[in-house]
């Protein structure tokens, strides 16, 4: 049956984030044939971002701009948002498993009395049902859910379901609703970005992720310069962080970011237990490590055994050598 499924869009410096294509992806598979409605909030230009929602499937898209939305809080756009869900009354919502997705949908399906799948990476239609699967236990196990009855609200995880090809010649409305946004509680006075240039760590196709084995701030340096090479980002281990060799914000793990890129190549890392949480789901993993028994080999698909400092500077001359002659 048919359904109306909500798109909860996620907005970083104007510019839309993956996921939110890859939310729409999955309200597609969900509506089954039905309506995709985006909502962006904001203060400003909401427009061409609804437009852009538009060419990666949805059907028309309802922003809604107010100075008390310029920077995200739960109060702002869980006001907004509901807003929108009353009027539209829909069969589901999707949104991403990001750091908001994580902290304004539980409001939401709390002042909806609704169930909510988190962390979704992946979403199918099975003899008329929609079966989500999601990790558990770190990572180490998979479990399948479906909604029996009620709304359809989850987030998925980002990297995991592909989004649609972008198509210009899709047309939809994209029309704008007024929220009488008050008593908001949080007050932000600043908002300071602790996270590398680039690719976000957790949208990135490619991370090149350092340990302790790294010795260093500068030992990054070569790493730093391998994911430029491959169009990626860097990122670090507890360890790393906790050596003061990088920002936390970096940190890959149960206690930090939970990332599925295409290729992650682990340099100088070990494979504690709660670093494997964070990355073991990664499409192909490579490591890089001076000790054979490091239990970093057990998940990955290739294995490098020698100094990270040896290793990488011959990686990286191959694959400039390979990109001369490409």
């Amino acid at each position: 049956m048919s359904k109306k499924v909500l798109v909860i869009g996620e907005a970083r410096e104007g510019t839309l984030r993956n996921v939110t294509f890859e939310a729409i992806a999955a309200a597609n598979i969900i509506s089954d044939g039905g309506e995709v409605v985006g909502v962006l909030c904001g203060s400003d230009s909401l427009e061409d971002m609804g437009k852009e929602m538009i060419y990666y499937g949805a059907d028309r898209v309802i922003t809604v701009a107010n100075e008390e939305l310029k920077t995200y809080t739960s109060d702002g756009y869980g006001q907004a948002v509901l807003a929108v869900i009353n009027d539209e009354s829909p069969e589901g919502i999707v949104m991403g498993h990001t750091s908001i997705g994580k902290d304004l949908t539980p409001k939401l399906a709390s002042r909806l009395e609704s169930g909510l799948i988190s962390d979704a990476t992946e979403v199918v239609a099975e003899g008329g049902s929609i079966v989500f699967t999601r990790p558990i236990y770190s990572g180490k196990a998979f479990e399948k859910k479906e909604i029996t009855e009620g709304l359809t609200f989850a987030t998925i995880r980002p990297n995991n379901i592909p989004a649609a090809a972008r198509d210009e010649g899709r047309a939809g409305e994209v029309t704008e609703k007024s929220v009488d946004v008050q008593n908001i509680r949080t007050i932000i006075k600043e908002v300071i970005r602790k996270s590398t240039d680039g690719v976000d760590l957790s949208e990135a196709k490619v991370v090149i992720a350092g340990g302790r084995g790294v010795k260093s701030a500068e030992g990054f340096e070569p790493l730093e310069e391998l994911a430029e090479l491959l169009g990626g980002t860097v990122g670090a281990s507890r360890g790393a962080c906790d050596a003061g060799y990088c920002d936390y914000s970096l940190q890959i793990g149960q206690t930090g970011k939970v990332i599925t890129p295409d290729l992650y190549i682990a340099c100088g890392i070990s494979g504690a237990i709660q670093h494997l949480a964070g990355m073991s789901n990664s499409k192909v993993i490579v490591a890089i490590n001076k000790d054979p028994e490091a239990n970093i080999f057990n998940v990955a698909d290739y294995g490098i055994v020698g100094d990270l400092f040896d290793v990488l500077p011959k990686l990286i001359e191959e694959i400039k050598q390979m990109k001369v002659n490409a």
